[in-house]
């Protein structure tokens, strides 16, 4: 079987629960190869994501592993059995392979939350946003990279399923661009507000007691919370959770976020009054 030169995220992260299984269930990766028929080098091939796995091999590894969660069995199944080639593969050795993954994180989740501070968050951006937003980078990006990240995030903006956005003012008031373009932005933000399954909250500057977290955080929701995925900044590029524990602690700062933020319709009346000010 030829190996994958490059996983991606969503190949990584079952090859990841496979692991966990495994090693759950006190067995060597020797052990697994066999109980599974096969090598020790091919098994670690499975656990690098560096090849696939079937779905009778996977069902089979879960019995093994003596894992009874069917709805977990069921969804890493999916996971093995995809065959999607998403458009965000029109952008592969064009652009990092973080953004790559992010897309395909986004198409596969059940439900989205944002929590930003200092920029709107990338769904709710418009054309004039991003791009200023991506011009503000050092070292300066090549004139065709930037119109390349600009259009990839637009491509983003599908979002079918239920997404919670929280603004921090600051991120709200800053003007990345002219006060035209920021105007524009606040308005595109209250449009998408209107949506049913769209829901953006704010937390202004003058909130007695919010200590916040101060951090950008993004959670995706996977087909069960096993395979919840958190995304955040990093030193070096973009950090992607997905330990229970370290997602135990995500889902806390965002409800503590939530709890802090002005309900839905406050948030839109404060983002309409900021857009006047303008």
């Amino acid at each position: 079987m030829v190996l994958r030169r490059e996983p991606t995220a969503r190949q990584m992260r079952l090859a990841t629960e496979l692991r966990r299984l495994r090693e759950a269930a006190g067995l060597s990766a020797t052990e697994a190869a066999t109980l599974l028929g096969t090598n020790r080098v091919q098994m670690s091939h499975i656990e690098s994501g560096l090849t696939g796995v079937s779905e009778q091999r996977l069902r089979r590894l879960a019995s093994h592993y003596a894992c009874t969660d069917e709805e977990f069995i069921n969804a890493l199944v999916a996971m093995a059995t995809d065959r999607t080639r998403g458009w965000w593969e029109e952008y592969r050795g064009l652009l990092p392979t973080p953004f790559l993954d992010i897309a395909e994180l986004e198409y596969h989740a059940t439900y989205r939350r944002d929590v930003e501070f200092l920029f709107i968050p990338g769904l709710l951006q418009t054309p004039d946003y991003a791009r200023a937003a991506f011009s503000s980078r050092i070292p300066e990006l090549p004139a065709e990279e930037l119109e390349l990240r600009v259009q990839h995030r637009m491509e983003r903006r599908r979002i079918t399923v239920p997404y919670e956005a929280v603004i921090h003012e600051a991120a709200l008031r800053i003007r990345l661009s002219d006060r035209a373009a920021s105007r524009a932005q606040l308005a595109h933000v209250l449009e998408l507000s209107e949506a049913d399954h769209v829901t953006v909250r704010v937390i202004p500057f003058d909130l007695d007691g919010f200590g916040g977290t101060w951090t950008t955080m993004m959670l995706a929701a996977g087909a069960v919370p096993r395979l919840d995925t958190a995304v955040r900044d990093a030193p070096h590029g973009t950090a992607f959770v997905d330990s229970e524990a370290q997602l135990g602690v995500f889902r806390t700062l965002f409800r503590k976020v939530e709890a802090a933020s002005l309900d839905p319709e406050r948030s839109r009346d404060f983002i309409h009054r900021l857009g006047k000010e303008l």
